[in-house]
């Protein structure tokens, strides 16, 4: 039996689904040796970053022909009957790990949706792109044999919006790496502070820059909060869409000069990103699960989140909870975090315990099997 696997965003995209999708299927290889994998790419797609799977002789992979946009426009948008097979050869199997299930001719289909922000928090996307999502999903919900969401969270928005019973639905949440941990080394910690300038003592605010992760409203409740007497605010992040709202807001700020954008910050300096800051902050709108609070708690740092989405399930009662649209509770709670000693200390510990809960290896686990699951209705 051999089951395929999309791979491409696991390539292509630093955080998010990609950080997702590698973190499962990495682990999937280390738990799995006797299935025989996939792997498709786009021929655009980084192959280099498929070494970590050359030791597991149960895993190979195919390039599609055509980059990553040719193939959506040609499944997608043209409506190709070109089926998966052609390019992956025989497969019983094929899962798509970000949103669309391009046509495939014999094989079960597996599809993860990760959120519905498209949905539920429509403003933050670019017109063109939520208009081609409300296009494409729910086709290819239509046509999958079993759905995967990241959280509970997201299973109920597939209920409530396009009635998926919750019997086609399984919880595959994300895990932390065992790298996310309180950094002691100090020429790490230098190095890394030195490279991004950082400052003593800062807020971190982390996520790619788009209106979903709300980094508007943590500007405008740092800028009223004390906070900004005795910390910087870093943001780290790469450019998404719709990002000029965040870099005004920064530059209007009667606080400006404690504000600092940093962009993309390198993956393997992230626990010592987190380990140096004071406070983690995460008011986002909307999510599908949240992955940095969890690396946050795991690195020690105290979190402040939003109270919405999959973020109280994901953060527990270890984490701050505000209202995403409320900066006077935002700012209270930043200045509260950092000035409370005893609440500091014990949202740092009770982190620490909350994100021992989520696991790669518990991941893969669910994963292997709904896979087994399907491949065993595909022989019968």
């Amino acid at each position: 039996m051999i089951i395929g696997i999309d791979y491409t965003a696991a390539l292509k995209q630093g955080g998010g689904i990609g950080r997702y999708t590698r973190g499962l299927i990495t682990t999937l290889a280390q738990l799995d040796k006797q299935t025989e994998y996939r792997l498709l790419t786009s021929s655009d797609a980084p192959i280099d970053n498929l070494n970590p799977f050359q030791k597991y002789s149960n895993f190979s992979y195919k390039s599609y022909p055509f980059p990553e946009r040719w193939m959506t426009i040609g499944w997608h948008r043209l409506y190709l009957p070109i089926s998966v097979e052609w390019f992956a050869g025989q497969i019983d199997l094929f899962h798509s790990p970000n949103f669309i299930l391009p046509p495939v001719r014999r094989a079960k289909t597996l599809l993860t949706v990760h959120d519905l922000s498209f949905i539920r928090h429509p403003q933050g996307a670019v017109a063109s792109l939520r208009d081609w999502l409300n296009k494409v999903v729910p086709r290819s919900l239509a046509r999958a044999d079993h759905i995967l969401a990241d959280s509970e969270s997201t299973k109920t928005d597939l209920f409530d919006i396009y009635n998926i019973s919750p019997n086609r639905v399984t919880v595959v949440g994300a895990g932390v790496e065992e790298r996310f941990h309180p950094v002691t080394e100090q020429a790490i910690l230098k190095r890394v502070a030195k490279s991004y300038k950082l400052p003593k003592k800062f807020i971190l605010g982390l996520g790619t820059l788009e209106p979903r992760k709300n980094f508007r409203g943590l500007i405008e409740a740092f800028s009223t909060s004390a906070v900004s007497k005795t910390h910087h605010l870093i943001i780290a992040g790469g450019k998404g869409w719709l990002y000029d709202d965040i870099f005004t807001a920064a530059e209007n700020s009667p606080v400006k000069k404690q504000i600092q954008l940093i962009g993309f910050v390198d993956d393997a300096d992230l626990p010592a990103l987190y380990t140096l800051a004071d406070i983690f902050a995460y008011p986002s709108h909307y999510e599908g699960f949240g992955i940095p609070v969890v690396e946050a708690m795991a690195c020690g740092t105290p979190v402040v989140c939003a109270n919405n989405s999959s973020l109280p399930e994901v953060a527990g009662q270890a984490a701050v909870q505000v209202n995403a649209t409320d900066t006077d509770m935002l700012a209270e709670a930043l200045y509260m975090l950092a000035t409370n000693r005893d609440r500091h200390i014990q949202a740092m510990n009770s982190g620490f315990l909350q994100a021992q809960k989520f696991s790669w290896l518990t991941a893969a686990k669910r994963l292997r099997t709904v896979y087994q699951q399907l491949l065993n209705i595909a022989n019968n």
